[in-house]
């Protein structure tokens, strides 16, 4: 009897254990905070807990993986500018690495490909976007290109890039354009001038490509919109341009972020200044989407979101509240329930 009852114990002990999500918490580090934080996640019931800081470091604004999860990168904002590297210890916290020029003004953008190999770089204040390789145990070496996509006419501000497959595409809010290097050999090379340029000044900010890499969706940070984008035969074309806004609200608004659902027939983006995450429902055959709600992310300044592992909940980065809201999700219509909140210092950036 007392072997059953260990038995059950160490199952219900178990289960407990596999439904926690380590997730890591990039800050601005002005104020309170005092760099990079982890912080437990139950993907079963939602609940955050035992905060804790995994480094020291100053603004780690925008974090990201290696693919085994053994390391993670971290741009570091400044007006210099660096990106970090660090080794995951077994308890979460972190290990620097190294620290390496980020060969421009204001980092606030880092991507990694699929092999891991390679990091994308994208400095804000600086216009430009480097390239790095990436040493077998997780260092970082000095970049190896550097994209500078300022013009003669207008002053670029590089806010994101991704890789796919060998390419590498870029989002200028200063320049109001999307662009593509493709990978020649070792080094990355400019397709076009732009695969496409938006009209007026929308500022794309953040974008997120489907699976299959035929749709690109971005994020507009001043025009509080979202452009669909179609890969072609003869390239790429815009195909739709939804609102992010609930048509009475008329104040100061930027959005910030974007993230499609596992399944792809979901669109989520963040509004700055309304204070929400829009929720729109994906055409997965023709790629247009078609808001389906609007709802308050708690807090204020929702600069960063994300999907947990399971896809069953949506976490918000309230920065000027200091505080991460969850949210469930809907599986069905994909739409959001608030569900609880924790205080944290300064959050900009959530990686799982």
């Amino acid at each position: 009897m007392k072997s059953f009852i260990y038995l059950i114990a160490f199952i219900f002990c178990f289960n407990s254990y596999s439904q926690i999500s380590q997730l890591y918490i990039g800050t601005y580090t002005k104020g309170n905070s005092k760099g990079i934080y982890k912080v437990n996640f139950n993907t079963s019931t939602g609940q955050l807990s035992d905060l804790q800081l995994a480094i020291p470091i100053d603004n780690p604004s925008f974090l990201t993986y290696a693919p085994d999860k053994k390391f993670l990168y971290s741009t570091n904002g400044s007006e210099s500018g660096f990106i970090s590297s660090y080794k995951i210890k077994e308890d979460g916290s972190l290990v620097l690495l190294t620290r390496v020029s980020s060969n421009g003004k204001g980092p606030c953008h880092i991507s990694i490909n699929t092999d891991g190999t390679k990091i994308s770089v994208s400095n804000y204040g600086g216009g430009t976007i480097a390239i790095y390789p990436i040493n077998k145990d997780g260092s970082l070496a000095e970049a190896t290109q550097v994209f500078n996509q300022n013009s003669t006419e207008t002053k670029s501000h590089a806010h994101s890039s991704l890789f796919f497959n060998d390419e590498l595409f870029t989002a200028d809010l200063g320049r109001n354009a999307m662009y593509q290097y493709i990978l020649d050999g070792h080094d990355y090379k400019l397709n076009s001038e732009a695969i496409i340029k938006t009209k007026g000044n929308p500022g794309p900010r953040h974008f997120k490509l489907t699976k299959d890499g035929k749709f690109i969706y971005v994020i507009n940070e001043y025009g509080a919109t979202i452009t669909s984008i179609k890969r072609t035969k003869k390239g790429f074309k815009q195909i739709d341009e939804d609102n992010t806004l609930d048509p009475d609200f008329t104040a100061f608004n930027k959005c910030a972020d974007i993230h499609l659902s596992k399944d792809e027939r979901f669109v989520y983006g963040s509004n700055r200044g309304e204070n929400t995450i829009a929720v729109f429902e994906r055409n997965t055959k023709n790629g247009k989407l078609n808001k389906t709600q609007s709802i308050s992310v708690h807090g204020d300044w929702p600069r960063n979101f994300t999907l947990d592992p399971t896809g069953k909940f949506l976490l918000v980065a309230n920065m000027k509240t200091e505080n991460i809201a969850v949210f469930s999700v809907d599986k069905t219509s994909g739409k959001l329930t608030f569900l609880s909140d924790l205080k944290v210092p300064e959050p900009v950036c959530l990686l799982f």
